[in-house]
């Protein structure tokens, strides 16, 4: 469990993260969300001991991260920093025995973690003869083939085609089912919420909201449903309460005053024909999102 408790950063006299605060589970996957300069990137540094805190407690396990810790950390940082002149494999593997795994396992390691993230194909290449896109999951290969038991990936998904987010969210899927904590920054929001268990979302420097997708969603859910029925949902424009947002035929979304005017409805549609479907409409994260930073 990686805890970050209270913390606070300031430059010259801005502060940039005010008291934040929020937990990084073993196993899920934790999706990091914010506008730019929100303060994304310095809260994974200042976590990662890449920067330093004015106030705050970075833990581990319910102590203090040490240098040692930092070991069983993986990085991905938003800028590219491998080597061009590096073949793929031995780069990745290099990395490995950095780690203390020998020549061999290293190797084996490398090659195994690229070839899942499709660059089976560009073992023997040089770093700077790969695309953007390829050499993004070298970069992420880069963080994990150490095995490390917490994971930190600054935009992962950027300059990704949509089959290349497959595979990534796939393995990081993965690494979390494994027992890692996994906390990722992305501007894709449809991404982080297909993908996240947990959420964070920062705006100004302090954390805005934090919780499961789920208990989030449900949080912030309004009282929009969305009808399908046998009839005409026409009638629905009349009901005292309704407000309809979208129709065609026998489908309609409304917003509803309360939950007796949604009951009220659900009564009027099963009198008027066979309802197929009624169901509330939970809040999307970029809604969510547009909410809690205004």
């Amino acid at each position: 469990m990686l805890d970050l408790n209270g913390i606070t950063k300031s430059y010259g006299g801005r502060r940039v993260l005010d008291d934040v605060s929020f937990t990084v589970a073993p196993g899920r996957l934790t999706g990091f969300v914010g506008g730019n300069g929100a303060g994304k990137t310095t809260t994974m540094r200042i976590a990662l001991g890449v920067l330093g805190k004015d106030a705050g407690t970075v833990e581990l396990g319910g102590a203090p991260v040490t240098t040692a810790d930092r070991r069983r950390f993986g990085y991905m940082p938003e800028e590219r920093g491998l080597y061009p002149k590096m073949k793929v494999v031995e780069h990745i593997a290099y990395l490995a025995r950095l780690h203390g795994f020998g020549k061999a396992e290293a190797t084996q390691k490398a090659t195994a973690l690229l070839e899942r993230l499709g660059l089976g194909e560009r073992l023997g290449d040089l770093i700077e003869t790969l695309s953007l896109g390829n050499q993004q999951r070298a970069q992420i290969a880069a963080s994990l083939v150490h095995e490390p038991d917490v994971l930190i990936l600054d935009e992962p998904f950027s300059g990704l085609d949509p089959l290349a987010v497959d595979v990534v969210a796939g393995v990081l899927q993965e690494k979390a089912a494994a027992g890692a904590a996994v906390l990722f920054s992305s501007h894709q929001l449809d991404v982080v919420e297909r993908l996240c268990d947990d959420l964070v979302i920062i705006a100004g420097g302090t954390i805005r909201a934090a919780g499961s997708r789920d208990a989030l969603r449900a949080q912030h859910a309004t009282h929009r449903y969305e009808l399908i029925s046998g009839g005409d949902a026409g009638w629905l424009r009349d009901e005292t309460g309704v407000t309809v947002l979208d129709f065609d035929g026998g489908y309609a979304l409304f917003d509803a005053a309360d939950d007796a005017t949604a009951q009220r409805v659900l009564r009027g549609a099963v009198e008027r024909g066979d309802v197929a479907s009624f169901a509330p409409q939970r809040p999307s994260l970029a809604e969510i999102f547009k909410e809690v930073i205004q």
